[in-house]
C-alpha cells in the first residue's frame, strides 16, 4: 500500500511537472486589424520533454501543431485554420512557426469573418505531450473606417528635402497594403507609407489613401504644398546679407568719389579758362592736358612780361642819363658864354 502511494505520489509529481513544462506564450491577447490588411499573431511555446509512464522516463516529440477558430481545445475533427497535418490549408493562412518553439501566425487579407478568437495547439507522439492554451488571442475587425494620413515631418517643407506619409487607421495593422493618390490620380506605391525625396515642385497637391480594393475607407485629403525656394537658416544668412550690403556701400562711394573728382577738375578748369578768356571748351579726358598748357603759357607770359619790365627800365635810365648829359652841356655852353 506504501509503496502503491509512492509510485502514485511520483506519478503526480511527474504529470504536474509536465503540466508546468507546457506552455504557449502570446504577447499580447487581443488585437485590432482591418478588413483586407494583414495581421500577425505572434506565439512561443515550450513542449513537454518527456514523461514517466511508472517505470522509466518516456521522451517526447512534436508531430503536430494546430492553429483554430473560436474553438476553446482545439483537437479531434476541430475545423482548423491551419493544421500541420493538412496539405488543405487557406492560403490566407501561413503558419511562420516551426515545431520547437516558435508558433507565430499570421492571416493576410483578413475579412469579416475573423473576427474571432485564435488558439493554438501542439501535439506530441503520446497523448501526454498534447497542449492547447485556452487563453487565445481575440482579432478584432474594424470593416468600413476610413484611414488618415500623418506625415514625418509636420513643419514646412522646401525643395530638397523628404518626407514620409503615413496612411494609418484607427486600428492597429500589420502590412497594410493600400492603394495611394495624388490629385485624384492612383499612384503605383502600396505600402502603408509613402517616401517623398528630394521634394521638387511638382510634389505639392493633394494626397489621400485607401484599403487595397475597399473605396469606403478612403480618407480625407493631406495638402503638401512645397515651398518654391530652399529655406535656410536665419544665422547662416546673417554674414551673406552683411558682405553685400558692405559691397554695395562701398561701390557707392566709390562711385561718389569719382563723380567728385570729376566735377573738381571741371570746375578748376572751367575756372582757368574764365580766367585766360578761353571759350573753347575742354573735354574732361583732356582737362589734366589743358592745366598743363596754361600753366606753360602763364609761366611764358611771366617771362615776357619780365623782359617787358627791363626794357622798360633800361629805356627809362637810358633817357635820364641822356637828359642829365644834355643839363650838363647847357651849363658848361652856358659858362663858355658869360665868359666871352
Amino acid at each position: 500500500m506504501a509503496v502503491c502511494t509512492e509510485k502514485t505520489v511520483w506519478s503526480f509529481m511527474f504529470l504536474l511537472t509536465g503540466a508546468v513544462g507546457q506552455t504557449v506564450i502570446y504577447p499580447f491577447t487581443s488585437t485590432c486589424a482591418v478588413r483586407g490588411s494583414t495581421v500577425t499573431l505572434p506565439c512561443t511555446f515550450t513542449p513537454l520533454k518527456s514523461f514517466n509512464d511508472g517505470q522509466k522516463e518516456v521522451p517526447l516529440k512534436i508531430v503536430r501543431v494546430r492553429w483554430c477558430k473560436n474553438h476553446e481545445v482545439c483537437q479531434g475533427g476541430t475545423p482548423s485554420v491551419f493544421d500541420s497535418n493538412s496539405t488543405n490549408n487557406d492560403p490566407r493562412y501561413q503558419y511562420l512557426g516551426d515545431m520547437k518553439t516558435n508558433c507565430t501566425l499570421q492571416i493576410r487579407d483578413v475579412q469579416q469573418g475573423d473576427n474571432a478568437t485564435f488558439r493554438f495547439r501542439m501535439e506530441a507522439d503520446h497523448s501526454k505531450g498534447h497542449f492547447t492554451n485556452q487563453t487565445g488571442v481575440t482579432v478584432r475587425v474594424d470593416d468600413g473606417s476610413r484611414m488618415r494620413i500623418s506625415s514625418s515631418d509636420d513643419k514646412k517643407l522646401s525643395r530638397g528635402e523628404n518626407v514620409t506619409l503615413l496612411c494609418a487607421s484607427v486600428c492597429a495593422f500589420h502590412q497594410l497594403e493600400v492603394t495611394w493618390f495624388k490629385d485624384g490620380h492612383a499612384l503605383s506605391e502600396t505600402g502603408s507609407s509613402l517616401h517623398l525625396s528630394p521634394l521638387t515642385a511638382e510634389n505639392s497637391g493633394n494626397y489621400t489613401c485607401a484599403l487595397k480594393s475597399i473605396n469606403e475607407t478612403l480618407s480625407e485629403p493631406y495638402s503638401l504644398q512645397v515651398e518654391a525656394e530652399e529655406r535656410q537658416p536665419a544665422d547662416g544668412n546673417l554674414p551673406l546679407i552683411v558682405g553685400v550690403v558692405s559691397g554695395v556701400l562701398l561701390a557707392v562711394i566709390a562711385f561718389i568719389l569719382f563723380i567728385f573728382i570729376i566735377r573738381r577738375k571741371l570746375a578748376a578748369a572751367e575756372h582757368q579758362r574764365a580766367e585766360g578768356g578761353e571759350t573753347e571748351p575742354k573735354h574732361p579726358d583732356n582737362i589734366y592736358s589743358s592745366i598743363q598748357e596754361e600753366s606753360h603759357r602763364q609761366e611764358t607770359s611771366r617771362a615776357a612780361e619780365d623782359v617787358s619790365y627791363a626794357l622798360v627800365q633800361f629805356k627809362h635810365s637810358h633817357e635820364r642819363s641822356r637828359h642829365v648829359e644834355e643839363v650838363d652841356n647847357a651849363v658848361v655852353y652856358s659858362s663858355l658864354a658869360s665868359r666871352g
